[in-house]
Protein backbone atom coordinates (compact mmCIF):
# COMPACT_ATOMS: atom_id res chain seq x y z
CA UNK A 1 0.00 0.00 0.00
CA UNK A 2 1.81 3.22 -1.12
CA UNK A 3 1.56 6.27 0.96
CA UNK A 4 0.35 9.51 -0.86
CA UNK A 5 3.19 11.53 -1.30
CA UNK A 6 1.67 14.75 0.82
CA UNK A 7 1.45 12.66 3.96
CA UNK A 8 5.22 11.32 3.07
CA UNK A 9 7.03 14.56 3.35
CA UNK A 10 5.53 15.64 6.19
CA UNK A 11 6.43 11.99 8.14
CA UNK A 12 10.04 12.62 6.65
CA UNK A 13 9.78 16.60 7.72
CA UNK A 14 9.35 15.20 11.28
CA UNK A 15 11.98 12.67 10.48
CA UNK A 16 15.09 14.57 9.92
CA UNK A 17 13.65 17.17 12.44
CA UNK A 18 13.50 14.49 15.32
CA UNK A 19 17.12 12.98 13.93
CA UNK A 20 19.20 14.29 17.02
CA UNK A 21 16.82 13.26 19.73
CA UNK A 22 15.47 10.65 18.06
CA UNK A 23 18.66 8.91 17.83
CA UNK A 24 19.62 9.52 20.86
CA UNK A 25 16.34 8.38 22.69
CA UNK A 26 17.32 4.75 20.47
CA UNK A 27 20.71 4.59 21.38
CA UNK A 28 19.70 4.58 24.95
CA UNK A 29 16.71 2.48 24.58
CA UNK A 30 19.25 -0.35 22.95
CA UNK A 31 22.03 0.04 25.76
CA UNK A 32 18.82 -0.67 28.23
CA UNK A 33 17.51 -3.51 26.34
CA UNK A 34 21.12 -4.89 25.82
CA UNK A 35 21.45 -5.68 29.72
CA UNK A 36 18.74 -8.44 29.26
CA UNK A 37 15.82 -9.26 31.50
CA UNK A 38 15.29 -6.97 33.97
CA UNK A 39 15.51 -9.40 37.29
CA UNK A 40 18.95 -11.06 36.50
CA UNK A 41 20.03 -7.89 38.14
CA UNK A 42 18.27 -7.24 41.20
CA UNK A 43 20.32 -9.44 44.51
CA UNK A 44 18.63 -12.50 46.17
CA UNK A 45 17.30 -9.79 48.81
CA UNK A 46 16.04 -7.14 46.34
CA UNK A 47 14.19 -10.22 45.06
CA UNK A 48 12.88 -11.82 47.94
CA UNK A 49 11.18 -8.25 49.07
CA UNK A 50 9.38 -8.05 45.13
CA UNK A 51 8.22 -11.22 45.83
CA UNK A 52 7.40 -11.96 48.95
CA UNK A 53 3.55 -11.53 48.47
CA UNK A 54 3.28 -13.51 45.91
CA UNK A 55 2.51 -16.77 47.28
CA UNK A 56 1.69 -19.40 44.41
CA UNK A 57 3.61 -17.60 41.94
CA UNK A 58 6.89 -17.76 43.69
CA UNK A 59 8.44 -20.45 42.04
CA UNK A 60 7.92 -18.97 38.95
CA UNK A 61 9.62 -15.48 40.11
CA UNK A 62 12.34 -17.26 41.23
CA UNK A 63 13.55 -19.45 38.07
CA UNK A 64 13.66 -16.20 35.74
CA UNK A 65 12.61 -17.80 32.64
CA UNK A 66 9.20 -17.22 32.83
CA UNK A 67 8.24 -13.74 31.74
CA UNK A 68 6.76 -11.53 34.76
CA UNK A 69 4.24 -8.69 33.41
CA UNK A 70 4.62 -5.14 35.64
CA UNK A 71 0.49 -4.02 36.23
CA UNK A 72 0.37 -0.30 36.11
CA UNK A 73 -3.43 1.01 36.80
CA UNK A 74 -5.80 3.93 37.20
CA UNK A 75 -8.30 2.35 39.05
CA UNK A 76 -10.37 4.08 41.10
CA UNK A 77 -13.78 3.98 41.05
CA UNK A 78 -14.94 8.13 41.26
CA UNK A 79 -13.89 8.02 37.45
CA UNK A 80 -16.21 5.58 35.15
CA UNK A 81 -13.98 5.18 32.96
CA UNK A 82 -11.66 3.33 34.91
CA UNK A 83 -13.92 1.85 37.32
CA UNK A 84 -14.00 -1.43 35.16
CA UNK A 85 -10.05 -1.95 36.00
CA UNK A 86 -10.72 -2.93 39.89
CA UNK A 87 -11.41 -6.58 38.77
CA UNK A 88 -8.41 -6.63 36.22
CA UNK A 89 -5.71 -7.65 37.65
CA UNK A 90 -7.15 -10.86 38.92
CA UNK A 91 -7.97 -11.69 35.49
CA UNK A 92 -4.26 -10.66 34.17
CA UNK A 93 -2.57 -12.71 36.96
CA UNK A 94 -4.69 -15.70 35.93
CA UNK A 95 -4.75 -15.70 32.47
CA UNK A 96 -0.42 -14.85 32.78
CA UNK A 97 -0.17 -18.20 35.14
CA UNK A 98 -2.24 -20.10 32.46
CA UNK A 99 0.20 -19.32 29.92
CA UNK A 100 3.21 -20.05 32.26
CA UNK A 101 4.05 -16.36 33.41
CA UNK A 102 3.38 -13.58 36.34
CA UNK A 103 2.02 -10.56 37.02
CA UNK A 104 1.83 -8.07 39.56
CA UNK A 105 0.73 -4.52 39.81
CA UNK A 106 3.87 -2.54 39.98
CA UNK A 107 1.69 0.70 41.02
CA UNK A 108 -1.29 3.09 40.52
CA UNK A 109 -1.39 6.46 39.13
CA UNK A 110 -3.85 9.05 39.98
CA UNK A 111 -6.59 9.38 38.01
CA UNK A 112 -8.73 12.46 38.00
CA UNK A 113 -12.47 12.95 36.10
CA UNK A 114 -12.53 16.34 34.46
CA UNK A 115 -16.21 15.67 34.27
CA UNK A 116 -16.01 16.02 38.22
CA UNK A 117 -13.70 19.49 38.02
CA UNK A 118 -15.33 21.23 35.10
CA UNK A 119 -16.02 24.68 36.37
CA UNK A 120 -14.14 23.88 39.88
CA UNK A 121 -10.78 24.96 40.84
CA UNK A 122 -9.55 21.58 40.78
CA UNK A 123 -9.60 21.14 37.07
CA UNK A 124 -6.29 23.57 37.35
CA UNK A 125 -4.58 20.69 38.15
CA UNK A 126 -6.34 18.37 35.24
CA UNK A 127 -3.21 18.67 32.60
CA UNK A 128 -0.37 18.35 35.22
CA UNK A 129 -1.87 15.66 36.24
CA UNK A 130 -0.30 13.92 32.88
CA UNK A 131 3.25 15.18 34.14
CA UNK A 132 2.34 13.31 37.69
CA UNK A 133 0.93 10.14 35.86
CA UNK A 134 4.01 9.40 33.83
CA UNK A 135 6.12 10.40 37.38
CA UNK A 136 3.98 7.76 39.28
CA UNK A 137 3.65 5.41 37.01
CA UNK A 138 7.84 5.75 35.99
CA UNK A 139 8.59 5.25 40.30
CA UNK A 140 5.93 1.62 39.79
CA UNK A 141 8.20 0.49 37.34
CA UNK A 142 11.53 1.46 38.63
CA UNK A 143 11.91 -1.86 40.17
CA UNK A 144 13.13 -2.75 37.42
CA UNK A 145 11.45 -6.58 38.08
CA UNK A 146 9.29 -6.18 35.16
CA UNK A 147 10.05 -8.02 31.51
CA UNK A 148 6.90 -5.91 30.11
CA UNK A 149 3.94 -3.94 31.02
CA UNK A 150 0.20 -3.54 30.98
CA UNK A 151 -1.02 -0.41 30.96
CA UNK A 152 -4.80 0.08 32.27
CA UNK A 153 -6.13 3.34 31.38
CA UNK A 154 -8.75 5.45 29.49
CA UNK A 155 -9.23 9.07 29.79
CA UNK A 156 -7.65 12.31 29.41
CA UNK A 157 -4.41 12.91 31.01
CA UNK A 158 -4.52 9.31 32.18
CA UNK A 159 -3.17 7.42 28.64
CA UNK A 160 -1.09 10.84 27.49
CA UNK A 161 0.95 10.18 31.04
CA UNK A 162 1.12 6.29 30.42
CA UNK A 163 2.25 6.91 27.10
CA UNK A 164 4.72 8.99 28.36
CA UNK A 165 6.02 6.35 30.83
CA UNK A 166 5.86 3.73 28.43
CA UNK A 167 8.12 5.61 25.70
CA UNK A 168 10.66 6.27 29.07
CA UNK A 169 10.63 2.52 29.58
CA UNK A 170 10.91 1.80 25.99
CA UNK A 171 13.12 -0.91 26.30
CA UNK A 172 10.42 -3.29 27.26
CA UNK A 173 7.16 -4.18 25.64
CA UNK A 174 3.76 -2.38 26.57
CA UNK A 175 0.52 -3.53 25.31
CA UNK A 176 -2.67 -0.78 26.81
CA UNK A 177 -5.75 -2.07 28.31
CA UNK A 178 -8.92 0.17 28.25
CA UNK A 179 -11.90 -0.54 29.56
CA UNK A 180 -14.38 0.65 27.35
CA UNK A 181 -17.21 2.88 26.87
CA UNK A 182 -20.41 2.72 29.30
CA UNK A 183 -23.30 1.83 27.12
CA UNK A 184 -25.78 4.22 25.58
CA UNK A 185 -28.20 6.71 27.60
CA UNK A 186 -29.58 9.62 27.36
CA UNK A 187 -28.87 10.99 24.13
CA UNK A 188 -26.15 13.65 24.40
CA UNK A 189 -27.85 16.64 22.33
CA UNK A 190 -30.86 15.98 24.18
CA UNK A 191 -28.76 16.35 27.50
CA UNK A 192 -26.67 19.53 25.87
CA UNK A 193 -30.46 20.90 25.21
CA UNK A 194 -31.55 20.91 28.53
CA UNK A 195 -27.95 22.58 29.90
CA UNK A 196 -28.72 25.53 27.70
CA UNK A 197 -32.44 25.61 28.94
CA UNK A 198 -30.68 26.04 32.35
CA UNK A 199 -28.18 28.48 31.23
CA UNK A 200 -31.18 30.35 30.21
CA UNK A 201 -33.48 29.45 33.20
CA UNK A 202 -35.90 28.10 31.56
CA UNK A 203 -35.80 24.63 33.56
CA UNK A 204 -34.59 24.14 36.99
CA UNK A 205 -31.70 22.59 38.76
CA UNK A 206 -33.61 18.76 39.39
CA UNK A 207 -33.81 18.66 34.99
CA UNK A 208 -30.37 19.27 34.35
CA UNK A 209 -29.47 16.88 37.41
CA UNK A 210 -32.07 14.60 35.78
CA UNK A 211 -30.95 14.76 32.61
CA UNK A 212 -26.88 14.64 33.47
CA UNK A 213 -27.55 11.44 35.86
CA UNK A 214 -29.85 9.73 32.64
CA UNK A 215 -26.61 10.45 30.25
CA UNK A 216 -23.56 9.33 32.54
CA UNK A 217 -25.41 6.40 34.21
CA UNK A 218 -23.03 3.66 34.23
CA UNK A 219 -19.45 1.99 34.25
CA UNK A 220 -17.74 3.26 31.62
CA UNK A 221 -16.06 5.93 29.53
CA UNK A 222 -18.85 8.64 28.70
CA UNK A 223 -20.04 8.00 25.38
CA UNK A 224 -19.84 11.55 23.72
CA UNK A 225 -16.31 11.84 21.63
CA UNK A 226 -14.11 13.65 23.68
CA UNK A 227 -10.45 13.13 24.75
CA UNK A 228 -11.09 10.16 26.39
CA UNK A 229 -12.29 8.31 23.43
CA UNK A 230 -9.79 10.47 21.18
CA UNK A 231 -6.99 8.27 23.44
CA UNK A 232 -8.50 5.24 23.08
CA UNK A 233 -8.94 5.72 18.68
CA UNK A 234 -5.21 6.72 19.25
CA UNK A 235 -4.02 4.08 21.06
CA UNK A 236 -5.71 1.84 18.44
CA UNK A 237 -4.05 3.00 15.65
CA UNK A 238 -1.05 3.81 16.98
CA UNK A 239 -0.32 0.18 17.12
CA UNK A 240 -0.59 -0.54 21.00
CA UNK A 241 -3.90 -1.95 21.42
CA UNK A 242 -4.54 -4.98 20.12
CA UNK A 243 -6.96 -4.77 17.28
CA UNK A 244 -10.96 -3.95 18.15
CA UNK A 245 -10.30 -3.44 21.73
CA UNK A 246 -10.94 0.36 21.93
CA UNK A 247 -14.65 0.52 22.16
CA UNK A 248 -16.27 -2.55 24.03
CA UNK A 249 -18.44 -2.31 26.45
CA UNK A 250 -17.11 -3.07 29.98
CA UNK A 251 -18.90 -6.17 31.73
CA UNK A 252 -19.15 -8.48 28.80
CA UNK A 253 -17.48 -11.51 27.87
CA UNK A 254 -15.84 -10.01 24.56
CA UNK A 255 -14.36 -6.93 27.21
CA UNK A 256 -12.85 -9.87 29.44
CA UNK A 257 -11.54 -12.34 26.69
CA UNK A 258 -9.63 -8.65 25.35
CA UNK A 259 -7.90 -8.66 28.51
CA UNK A 260 -6.88 -12.24 28.85
CA UNK A 261 -5.55 -11.63 25.14
CA UNK A 262 -3.84 -8.77 25.66
CA UNK A 263 -2.06 -10.56 28.68
CA UNK A 264 -0.68 -13.42 26.62
CA UNK A 265 0.30 -10.91 23.96
CA UNK A 266 2.44 -9.10 26.50
CA UNK A 267 4.13 -12.40 27.41
CA UNK A 268 4.91 -13.33 23.72
CA UNK A 269 6.48 -10.49 23.09
CA UNK A 270 9.49 -9.89 25.63
CA UNK A 271 13.08 -10.55 25.64
CA UNK A 272 13.10 -13.81 27.19
CA UNK A 273 10.92 -15.33 23.43
CA UNK A 274 11.67 -15.24 20.20
CA UNK A 275 9.20 -12.43 19.16
CA UNK A 276 10.91 -9.32 21.10
CA UNK A 277 9.03 -6.05 20.75
CA UNK A 278 9.48 -3.08 22.74
CA UNK A 279 7.63 0.15 22.90
CA UNK A 280 10.30 2.06 21.30
CA UNK A 281 10.40 0.38 18.21
CA UNK A 282 6.37 0.84 18.26
CA UNK A 283 6.06 4.64 19.13
CA UNK A 284 8.19 5.79 15.95
CA UNK A 285 7.20 8.89 13.54
CA UNK A 286 5.01 7.18 11.50
CA UNK A 287 3.14 5.84 14.91
CA UNK A 288 2.77 9.27 15.41
CA UNK A 289 1.69 10.35 11.71
CA UNK A 290 -1.03 7.50 11.76
CA UNK A 291 -2.40 8.85 15.26
CA UNK A 292 -2.41 12.09 13.77
CA UNK A 293 -4.29 10.70 10.60
CA UNK A 294 -6.97 9.34 13.15
CA UNK A 295 -7.47 12.91 14.82
CA UNK A 296 -8.03 14.58 12.03
CA UNK A 297 -10.30 11.35 10.20
CA UNK A 298 -12.48 11.18 13.09
CA UNK A 299 -13.07 14.92 14.33
CA UNK A 300 -11.09 14.10 17.49
CA UNK A 301 -10.56 16.11 21.01
CA UNK A 302 -7.96 19.19 20.71
CA UNK A 303 -6.74 18.22 23.82
CA UNK A 304 -4.59 15.80 21.71
CA UNK A 305 -2.62 18.53 19.58
CA UNK A 306 -1.21 19.40 23.62
CA UNK A 307 -0.81 15.66 24.24
CA UNK A 308 0.69 14.08 21.43
CA UNK A 309 4.02 16.59 21.16
CA UNK A 310 4.40 15.51 24.85
CA UNK A 311 4.16 12.00 24.09
CA UNK A 312 6.04 11.99 20.89
CA UNK A 313 9.08 14.17 22.94
CA UNK A 314 9.19 11.01 25.24
CA UNK A 315 9.89 8.69 22.47
CA UNK A 316 12.21 11.41 21.15
CA UNK A 317 9.91 12.60 18.07
CA UNK A 318 9.58 16.47 17.71
CA UNK A 319 5.92 17.56 16.77
CA UNK A 320 5.00 21.09 15.10
CA UNK A 321 1.69 22.44 14.99
CA UNK A 322 2.03 22.64 11.47
CA UNK A 323 2.26 19.03 10.97
CA UNK A 324 -1.28 18.72 12.87
CA UNK A 325 -2.43 21.77 10.05
CA UNK A 326 -0.79 20.00 6.66
CA UNK A 327 -2.46 16.14 7.85
CA UNK A 328 -5.57 18.07 8.45
CA UNK A 329 -5.58 19.37 5.13
CA UNK A 330 -5.57 16.04 3.37
CA UNK A 331 -7.07 13.81 5.77
CA UNK A 332 -10.93 13.39 5.18
CA UNK A 333 -13.76 13.84 7.99
CA UNK A 334 -14.91 9.95 8.06
CA UNK A 335 -16.99 10.04 11.34
CA UNK A 336 -19.95 12.20 12.89
CA UNK A 337 -19.83 11.38 16.45
CA UNK A 338 -21.08 13.82 18.92
CA UNK A 339 -20.25 16.73 18.85
CA UNK A 340 -19.78 16.99 15.75
CA UNK A 341 -22.80 14.90 15.20
CA UNK A 342 -25.90 13.09 17.01
CA UNK A 343 -23.95 9.60 17.19
CA UNK A 344 -21.78 8.24 19.87
CA UNK A 345 -19.54 5.91 20.31
CA UNK A 346 -21.23 2.76 20.16
CA UNK A 347 -23.09 4.01 17.45
CA UNK A 348 -19.69 4.22 15.68
CA UNK A 349 -18.60 0.85 16.60
CA UNK A 350 -21.30 -0.41 15.24
CA UNK A 351 -21.27 0.97 12.00
CA UNK A 352 -17.90 -0.66 11.43
CA UNK A 353 -15.86 1.35 14.19
CA UNK A 354 -12.37 1.91 13.34
CA UNK A 355 -11.65 -1.46 11.80
CA UNK A 356 -13.62 0.14 8.94
CA UNK A 357 -12.17 3.70 9.20
CA UNK A 358 -8.46 1.79 8.96
CA UNK A 359 -9.17 0.10 6.07
CA UNK A 360 -10.80 2.97 4.23
CA UNK A 361 -7.60 5.09 5.48
CA UNK A 362 -4.56 2.58 4.47
CA UNK A 363 -6.32 2.39 0.61
CA UNK A 364 -6.48 6.08 0.11
CA UNK A 365 -2.61 6.05 1.10
CA UNK A 366 -3.58 8.52 4.20
CA UNK A 367 -1.89 5.82 6.88
CA UNK A 368 1.47 4.12 7.18
CA UNK A 369 0.87 0.15 6.80
CA UNK A 370 4.63 -0.72 7.20
CA UNK A 371 4.83 0.13 11.01
CA UNK A 372 5.18 -2.51 14.06
CA UNK A 373 2.57 -2.95 16.53
CA UNK A 374 1.92 -5.15 19.44
CA UNK A 375 -0.50 -7.28 17.57
CA UNK A 376 2.73 -7.70 15.17
CA UNK A 377 3.98 -6.00 11.90
CA UNK A 378 1.78 -3.99 9.82
CA UNK A 379 -1.24 -1.90 10.37
CA UNK A 380 -3.85 -3.80 8.48
CA UNK A 381 -3.73 -6.53 11.28
CA UNK A 382 -6.07 -3.28 12.80
CA UNK A 383 -9.00 -4.08 10.47
CA UNK A 384 -9.59 -7.49 11.23
CA UNK A 385 -12.59 -7.62 13.88
CA UNK A 386 -12.01 -9.16 16.81
CA UNK A 387 -14.84 -12.22 17.49
CA UNK A 388 -15.03 -14.67 21.04
CA UNK A 389 -14.57 -18.81 20.44
CA UNK A 390 -15.58 -20.17 23.66
CA UNK A 391 -13.29 -18.02 26.10
CA UNK A 392 -10.94 -17.04 23.32
CA UNK A 393 -9.89 -14.42 20.80
CA UNK A 394 -10.19 -15.36 17.12
CA UNK A 395 -9.98 -12.01 14.00
CA UNK A 396 -12.03 -12.01 11.17
CA UNK A 397 -11.63 -9.84 8.27
CA UNK A 398 -13.54 -6.43 9.12
CA UNK A 399 -16.31 -4.66 7.28
CA UNK A 400 -15.52 -3.43 4.04
CA UNK A 401 -18.91 -0.94 3.97
CA UNK A 402 -19.92 1.21 6.47
CA UNK A 403 -23.19 0.11 8.21
CA UNK A 404 -24.46 3.45 8.77
CA UNK A 405 -23.19 6.47 6.27
CA UNK A 406 -25.07 9.06 9.02
CA UNK A 407 -22.28 8.05 11.32
CA UNK A 408 -19.29 6.65 9.55
CA UNK A 409 -18.67 7.57 5.77
CA UNK A 410 -15.52 6.42 3.10
CA UNK A 411 -12.91 8.17 2.15
CA UNK A 412 -14.50 8.44 -1.20
CA UNK A 413 -17.54 10.00 0.57
CA UNK A 414 -16.34 12.00 3.72
CA UNK A 415 -18.79 14.38 5.68
CA UNK A 416 -16.06 17.26 5.18
CA UNK A 417 -13.02 16.67 2.59
CA UNK A 418 -10.53 18.18 5.01
CA UNK A 419 -9.64 17.20 9.06
CA UNK A 420 -11.31 18.83 12.40
CA UNK A 421 -8.30 20.68 13.01
CA UNK A 422 -7.01 24.24 11.99
CA UNK A 423 -4.08 26.15 13.08
CA UNK A 424 -4.51 29.76 13.34
CA UNK A 425 -1.68 32.46 12.94
CA UNK A 426 -1.57 35.92 13.32
CA UNK A 427 -0.19 38.86 15.19
CA UNK A 428 -2.03 37.08 18.41
CA UNK A 429 0.69 34.35 17.44
CA UNK A 430 -0.21 30.74 17.14
CA UNK A 431 -3.70 29.20 18.50
CA UNK A 432 -5.95 26.09 17.15
CA UNK A 433 -9.33 25.43 16.08
CA UNK A 434 -11.59 22.51 16.06
CA UNK A 435 -14.00 22.98 13.40
CA UNK A 436 -15.64 19.71 12.17
CA UNK A 437 -18.13 20.66 14.68
CA UNK A 438 -18.55 24.66 13.17
CA UNK A 439 -21.26 25.17 10.44
CA UNK A 440 -19.45 26.71 7.88
CA UNK A 441 -20.98 29.98 7.60
CA UNK A 442 -19.04 30.19 11.31
CA UNK A 443 -15.69 29.50 9.88
CA UNK A 444 -15.27 33.57 9.49
CA UNK A 445 -15.91 35.57 12.29
CA UNK A 446 -15.01 39.09 12.47
CA UNK A 447 -16.73 41.24 15.63
CA UNK A 448 -15.42 43.44 18.70
CA UNK A 449 -13.82 41.69 21.32
CA UNK A 450 -14.95 41.36 25.44
CA UNK A 451 -11.91 40.53 27.42
CA UNK A 452 -11.82 38.34 30.74
CA UNK A 453 -9.64 36.56 33.28
CA UNK A 454 -11.59 34.12 33.67
CA UNK A 455 -15.14 32.04 32.95
CA UNK A 456 -16.80 33.14 35.45
CA UNK A 457 -16.64 37.24 34.69
CA UNK A 458 -17.79 35.69 31.67
CA UNK A 459 -20.86 33.65 33.42
CA UNK A 460 -21.65 36.82 34.92
CA UNK A 461 -21.70 39.12 32.22
CA UNK A 462 -24.37 36.84 30.67
CA UNK A 463 -26.59 36.85 33.33
CA UNK A 464 -26.47 40.15 33.44
CA UNK A 465 -27.28 40.63 29.61
CA UNK A 466 -24.28 42.64 28.77
CA UNK A 467 -24.04 40.59 25.33
CA UNK A 468 -26.21 42.20 23.03
CA UNK A 469 -24.48 41.67 19.91
CA UNK A 470 -21.73 40.22 17.42
CA UNK A 471 -19.08 39.39 19.96
CA UNK A 472 -15.84 37.51 20.58
CA UNK A 473 -14.81 36.82 24.35
CA UNK A 474 -11.12 36.82 24.94
CA UNK A 475 -10.67 34.68 28.08
CA UNK A 476 -6.81 34.93 28.77
CA UNK A 477 -4.27 34.51 31.66
CA UNK A 478 -6.11 30.64 31.43
CA UNK A 479 -2.05 28.99 29.74
CA UNK A 480 -0.24 26.39 31.64
CA UNK A 481 2.07 29.26 33.40
CA UNK A 482 -1.06 30.91 34.22
CA UNK A 483 -3.32 28.51 36.41
CA UNK A 484 -2.17 24.73 34.99
CA UNK A 485 -4.42 25.80 31.71
CA UNK A 486 -7.99 24.39 32.74
CA UNK A 487 -10.51 23.31 30.15
CA UNK A 488 -12.92 25.92 29.98
CA UNK A 489 -16.01 23.80 29.00
CA UNK A 490 -18.71 25.13 31.60
CA UNK A 491 -18.59 28.23 28.61
CA UNK A 492 -20.02 26.19 26.11
CA UNK A 493 -23.65 26.68 26.63
CA UNK A 494 -23.36 30.24 27.62
CA UNK A 495 -21.45 30.61 23.93
CA UNK A 496 -23.84 28.02 22.76
CA UNK A 497 -27.44 30.36 23.79
CA UNK A 498 -25.48 33.42 22.35
CA UNK A 499 -24.81 31.75 18.88
CA UNK A 500 -28.68 30.27 19.12
CA UNK A 501 -29.93 34.10 19.37
CA UNK A 502 -28.63 35.01 16.29
CA UNK A 503 -25.04 36.32 16.78
CA UNK A 504 -21.98 35.95 15.86
CA UNK A 505 -20.02 34.54 18.60
CA UNK A 506 -16.37 33.41 19.38
CA UNK A 507 -14.23 32.42 21.73
CA UNK A 508 -10.24 33.18 21.80
CA UNK A 509 -8.25 31.68 24.62
CA UNK A 510 -4.83 30.54 25.62
CA UNK A 511 -6.94 28.17 27.88
CA UNK A 512 -8.43 24.50 27.08
CA UNK A 513 -11.83 23.92 25.52
CA UNK A 514 -11.50 19.80 25.37
CA UNK A 515 -13.07 17.61 23.34
CA UNK A 516 -16.64 18.25 24.06
CA UNK A 517 -16.56 22.30 22.82
CA UNK A 518 -19.50 22.05 20.30
CA UNK A 519 -20.60 24.33 17.61
CA UNK A 520 -19.20 27.68 18.60
CA UNK A 521 -16.08 28.68 17.20
CA UNK A 522 -12.78 28.79 19.68
CA UNK A 523 -9.55 29.77 18.92
CA UNK A 524 -7.94 27.91 21.94
CA UNK A 525 -4.20 27.09 23.22
CA UNK A 526 -3.28 30.76 22.24
CA UNK A 527 0.51 30.81 22.68
CA UNK A 528 2.31 32.75 23.67
CA UNK A 529 0.17 32.96 26.67
CA UNK A 530 -0.65 36.21 28.65
CA UNK A 531 1.15 35.41 31.57
CA UNK A 532 4.30 35.03 29.43
CA UNK A 533 3.47 38.55 27.98
CA UNK A 534 1.99 37.19 24.66
CA UNK A 535 0.00 39.59 22.35
CA UNK A 536 -2.96 38.26 23.94
CA UNK A 537 -2.30 40.32 26.69
CA UNK A 538 -2.36 44.07 24.82
CA UNK A 539 -6.02 43.33 23.87
CA UNK A 540 -8.15 45.99 25.29
CA UNK A 541 -12.44 46.04 25.37
CA UNK A 542 -13.52 46.78 22.20
CA UNK A 543 -10.73 46.01 19.88
CA UNK A 544 -11.78 43.90 16.44
CA UNK A 545 -10.26 40.68 15.61
CA UNK A 546 -10.94 38.35 12.91
CA UNK A 547 -11.09 34.42 13.19
CA UNK A 548 -10.69 32.86 9.67
CA UNK A 549 -10.41 29.20 9.77
CA UNK A 550 -10.66 29.00 6.24
CA UNK A 551 -7.61 30.84 5.74
CA UNK A 552 -5.81 29.70 9.60
CA UNK A 553 -5.57 33.34 10.61
CA UNK A 554 -5.97 35.08 13.86
CA UNK A 555 -5.40 38.65 13.61
CA UNK A 556 -6.01 41.77 15.62
CA UNK A 557 -7.89 44.98 13.11
CA UNK A 558 -6.87 47.31 15.86
CA UNK A 559 -3.18 48.40 16.35
CA UNK A 560 -1.75 47.53 19.01
CA UNK A 561 1.72 49.39 19.03
CA UNK A 562 2.40 51.08 22.55
CA UNK A 563 0.48 49.28 24.61
CA UNK A 564 1.70 47.88 27.91
CA UNK A 565 0.79 44.34 28.52
CA UNK A 566 -2.29 43.74 30.91
CA UNK A 567 -0.97 41.73 34.20
CA UNK A 568 -4.13 39.99 36.27
CA UNK A 569 -3.62 39.13 39.86
CA UNK A 570 -2.79 35.35 39.98
CA UNK A 571 -1.39 34.96 43.64
CA UNK A 572 -5.27 33.17 44.20
CA UNK A 573 -4.22 30.55 41.75
CA UNK A 574 -1.57 29.20 44.28
CA UNK A 575 -3.30 27.86 47.10
CA UNK A 576 -6.63 25.69 48.09
CA UNK A 577 -7.73 22.30 46.43
CA UNK A 578 -3.55 21.27 46.06
CA UNK A 579 -2.50 24.33 44.29
CA UNK A 580 0.20 25.00 46.92
CA UNK A 581 2.07 21.72 45.25
CA UNK A 582 2.41 22.44 41.97
CA UNK A 583 3.97 25.96 41.83
CA UNK A 584 7.01 24.19 40.46
CA UNK A 585 4.71 23.10 37.89
CA UNK A 586 3.31 26.27 36.86
CA UNK A 587 6.61 27.91 36.80
CA UNK A 588 8.35 25.54 35.02
CA UNK A 589 6.04 24.16 32.60
CA UNK A 590 7.03 25.16 28.32
CA UNK A 591 4.94 26.19 26.04
CA UNK A 592 1.53 25.06 25.20
CA UNK A 593 2.82 24.94 21.37
CA UNK A 594 5.40 21.94 22.44
CA UNK A 595 2.78 20.10 24.79
CA UNK A 596 3.25 22.01 27.64
CA UNK A 597 5.18 19.66 29.76
CA UNK A 598 6.89 19.94 32.78
CA UNK A 599 9.08 17.17 32.83
CA UNK A 600 9.97 16.83 28.86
Amino acid sequence: MSVRKQLQEVTDRIIARSEPTRRTYLDRMAAAAAEGPRRAHLSCGNQAHAYAAMGEDKASLTDERSANIGIVTAYNDMLSAHQPFEHFPDVIRQAARAAGGTAQVAGGVPAMCDGVTQGQTGMELSLFSRDVIALAAAVGLSHNTFDSALYLGVCDKIVPGLVMAAATFGYIPGVFVPAGPMTSGLPNDEKSRVRQQFATGEVGRDALMKAEMESYHGPGTCTFYGTANTNQMLMEVMGLHLPGASFVNPGTPMREALTRAATERALQITALGNEFRPVSEILDEKAFVNGMVGLMATGGSTNLVLHLPAMARAAGVILDLQDFADISAMTPLMAKVYPNGLADVNHFHAAGGLQYMIAQLLDAGLLHEDVKTVAGDGLSLYTRDPKLDGDKITYTDGPTETRNDKILRPCSDPFQPTGGLVQLEGDLGRAVIKVSAVAPERHVIEAPVRVFHDQEQVKAAFKAGEFTGDTIIVVRFQGPRSNGMPELHALTPVLSVLQDRGHKVALVTDGRMSGASGKVPAAIHVAPEAARGGPIALLRDGDVLRLDATSGRLDCLTSLEGREPAEADLAGNGNGVGRELFETFRQSCGLSTEGASVIL
